[in-house]
């Protein structure tokens, strides 16, 4: 499935990247998924992502929770939670 990755805050400059463009393997059906797909490049990956990191998605600019199915083509985006101040 081929999937367009956004990256903001702290997690686009832990990665070093504010996006890319990515096919993933039939394995990969929901935001879940994809996170330890990602993990699984290894470091910085490892670290930005790790699952007990508290992390925001969206797909196709909804918020959505990590059992979401993913969509062909889809835009996924990361980042963390927001804080108020």
């Amino acid at each position: 499935m081929k999937l367009e990755l956004r990256f903001f805050a702290s997690l686009r400059e832990g990665l070093g990247i504010s996006g890319e463009g990515i096919t993933t393997p039939s394995d990969v059906k929901t935001i879940a998924d994809l996170r330890v797909h990602l993990i699984a490049r290894g470091k910085p990956w490892t670290e930005v992502l790790a699952s007990d990191k508290v992390i925001r998605c969206a797909l196709n600019q909804e918020m959505v929770k990590d059992t979401t199915p993913l969509e062909e083509g889809a835009e996924v985006a990361f980042f963390p939670p927001v804080t108020g101040g």
